[in-house]
């Protein structure tokens, strides 16, 4: 799903100042990187280097070693680059920094502490596949379901189920429950069992469909569930 690739982003990094420089004065100048920030992606990136705008949630200095060794942690919207933070902090400390390493340690809803190995994954697979044990597969697996928490969900009505399926807009009849949105948001629906149907941009404010007797309400832009399991409701 692109949409979680486009979700949030959380790393830690190690940033070295290329002089020795009071911890305090690194806390300070982090803060003037809260917010929205100018950046040009480095020369060695794989966008066009070009000014943009990015914003910057939360970006904390955890401790200093040295004078030289910063420990920080970033949250920031996609696409931000860390080492030119890294970089341009080191312009306004007067002194020059770049990123040593990096780590992300969420995207969107994930985080670390889900993560499994690689060799873990192969140990599950021979044992699902030559002992007929899924027991260690399932703790690995999750459902697809799991992806759409982190956006606004609409409930739908089972005879709703299909005609979404086939690629029909999901219309305010066919709607049971719903949180709250604002028109362009990114919404998912889902069944009344919560199985996955859909993710797609509202075309009205959630608070509008109170007062909707028909009209369309969500225009999917990727559908999640096969065809025909639901019945179909539509002649």
């Amino acid at each position: 799903m692109t949409y979680i690739t486009k979700a949030g982003k959380e790393y830690i990094c190690v940033m070295e100042t290329h002089e020795k420089v009071d911890l305090s004065i690194v806390k300070k100048i982090a803060e003037e990187f809260k917010g929205t920030i100018y950046q040009r992606p480095p020369v060695r990136s794989s966008v066009k280097r070009r000014l943009r705008t990015r914003k910057v949630f939360d970006i904390e200095v955890l401790e200093g070693k040295d004078d030289k060794l910063f420990l920080l942690r970033i949250s920031s919207e996609p696409g931000t680059y860390m080492r030119k933070i890294c970089h341009d902090m080191g312009i306004i400390l007067g002194i020059g920094a770049h990123m040593r390493e990096l780590r992300r340690i969420r995207s969107g809803i994930f985080t670390e502490s889900g993560l499994v190995t690689l060799q873990e994954v192969s140990e599950a697979l021979y044992m699902w596949k030559n002992c007929k044990d899924e027991t260690d597969l399932r703790k690995i697996l999750l459902p697809m379901e799991i992806g759409l928490c982190g956006i606004p969900k609409i409930i739908l009505d089972d005879n709703a189920v299909n005609a979404i399926a086939y690629g029909a807009t999901a219309n305010a009849p066919g709607i049971v429950a719903y949180q709250n949105f604002k028109k362009g948001d990114l919404v998912g629906l889902i069944t009344l069992k919560g199985e996955g149907v859909a993710i797609g941009r509202a075309l009205v404010d959630s608070d509008n469909i109170q007062q909707m007797k028909k009209g369309e309400v969500i225009k999917p832009n990727r559908i999640l569930i096969k065809r025909d399991v639901y019945p179909r409701a539509w002649k």
